[in-house]
């Protein structure tokens, strides 16, 4: 890190780099661990000390379901979105002139509204009288209107859209990266377009499909605005859980013990990530 801060070629003394970093790591303290270890605390000491609260949630078997519903939601999102993501991070990658900038538009324009209202447009489209509906009546696929709202379909398309850019974003880093002499190299060797994608294009792109992938899925697990207006209570996932024991219930201390749960998972789920990948080569780095 002491490396970044250069000037004229020279580096800075470590107390200057310590000092212009210090209100990155005061944010750092007082933004995300002082509530996350205030929330795990309660979890452990009201209404009495001990376990109880994280007992609560190992007896019911309904707070276990809404976790692997979440986490089985996280992955279908996270496939989905690789599977579009793809093949638009190669054509960014290849594009040129205002070809490149119209793409890099579309993926960076939702950026530019808020998710609530791309939310809210999918419930617009998916609702009964709704334009997806009204296209599978007039092309003949359905007779009348089919339930679409309220659905874990519904929820996982709408996440997908949304949380795609993050998946574009370091894959096209990554393919930015390979030589163009790579692929041309292994034409002359006789390997066809499919062969050089699956040997050469693809195992050069990893770093960026894992670090996308981490990106989406780790957002996906925590993910509330989306589920809590497109799903129904048979679909609901764990942040919108949290929301209703503090919203509606106001039990502080068990909604502070499903925040250590997930914790826990997003916190397993990044350091078995990081053994396997550098976070550097993640975010679209060389091998």
């Amino acid at each position: 890190m002491a490396g970044f801060f250069a000037w004229r070629g020279r580096h800075l003394p470590p107390p200057v780099v310590a000092l212009l970093m210090a209100p990155f790591f005061m944010l750092i303290v007082f933004a995300f661990l002082y509530p996350i270890l205030s929330l795990l605390s309660l979890s452990v000491t009201e209404p009495q000390p001990g376990l109880g609260n994280y007992a609560k949630i190992v007896e019911n078997p309904l707070y276990a379901t809404v976790l692997m519903r979440t986490l089985w939601i996280a992955v279908v999102v996270t496939v989905c979105s690789l599977l579009l993501a793809f093949p638009l991070a190669m054509a960014m990658a290849q594009a040129r002139g205002a070809m490149a900038l119209l793409l890099t538009a579309c993926v960076l324009l939702p950026f530019w509204s808020s998710v609530l209202v791309r939310t809210a447009a999918w419930s617009v489209l998916l609702q009964r009288n709704g334009i997806v509906n009204g296209l599978l009546q007039w092309v003949g696929l359905t007779s009348e209107p089919v339930r679409l709202l309220y659905t874990e379909g519904a929820v996982v398309i709408a996440m997908t859209h949304v949380l795609m850019p993050f998946m574009v974003l370091p894959i096209y880093g990554a393919l930015r990266n390979i030589p163009p002499d790579y692929g041309r190299a292994a034409a002359i060797c006789g390997a066809g377009p499919i062969r050089r994608f699956f040997e050469v294009t693809f195992p050069l792109a990893l770093p960026g499909v894992m670090g996308g992938a981490i990106l989406v899925f780790l957002t996906a697990l925590g993910y509330f605005i989306t589920p809590a207006l497109l799903g129904s209570p048979k679909e609901q996932m764990i942040a919108t859980l949290i929301s209703q024991q503090l919203r509606e219930f106001l039990d502080w201390p068990f909604a502070a013990a499903l925040v250590g749960v997930l914790t826990v998972f997003v916190t397993a789920i990044t350091l078995a990530f990081s053994k396997v990948f550098r976070f550097d080569r993640m975010m679209g780095g060389q091998l």
